[in-house]
């Protein structure tokens, strides 16, 4: 199973999610109360082991900058989130070299990985950020290399992963003490009970 723990703000939440196992971390760089600046995310990305994908996320960003961003940050993957960008945005960051990752809420629709030129895809709560559980049985039968992202927490992601068989799960809210403060017990938690 394949575990993103997004939104980290410290080195000290790096070090937390790469020891507990976690195969991606992510840093916000959009507005929210997990946003990182581009020096901070910088300097965060440089405390990510190479075996561990760092994820820059990126909302409404003119795609020009996110490119600038990701280039001066060393970012090993650009998640592009919402449906503000098209297939044309990801097709210009491809020649980046790292990994595309495209986020989206279903609405209820079978969405194909792969469909905008993105490597992996996050399908997420119709209320993205907002930690709230959804209807996640309706992607039952989703496949290709997709995470299960909204509403995720160390009590309940064993089950949703259980019920909906994702290749991977994302996590943020789900793991803070506060909004947007991650809670480093949480983090162990959720790994142990993502890969039981």
């Amino acid at each position: 199973m394949f575990v993103k723990i997004c939104g980290l703000r410290t080195e000290a939440d790096v070090d937390c999610a790469v020891t507990a196992g976690a195969d991606a971390v992510g840093f916000v760089l959009a507005p929210s109360p997990r946003q990182v600046s581009v020096d901070e995310a910088t300097r965060l990305v440089a405390a990510v082991p190479p075996e561990v994908l760092s994820v820059g996320v990126f909302l409404g960003m003119p795609v020009a900058e996110v490119r600038d961003v990701a280039v001066k940050t060393g970012l090993g993957a650009v998640q592009l989130h919402g449906a503000g960008y098209a297939a044309e945005d990801f097709a210009a960051l491809a020649d980046l070299g790292v990994p595309l990752v495209r986020a989206t809420s279903t609405a209820g629709e079978r969405v194909a990985v792969g469909a905008f030129g993105e490597e992996m895809l996050i399908l997420d709560s119709p209320r993205a950020g907002s930690g709230e559980q959804w209807g996640w049985s309706e992607l039952r039968g989703q496949t290709g290399r997709w995470l299960l992202a909204g509403g995720l927490r160390p009590d309940n992601v064993a089950e949703a992963i259980e019920t909906v068989r994702p290749w991977g799960v994302d996590v943020s809210s789900g793991v803070e003490s506060t909004r947007g403060t991650k809670d480093h017990g949480l983090i162990r938690e959720f790994l142990a009970a993502a890969r039981p």
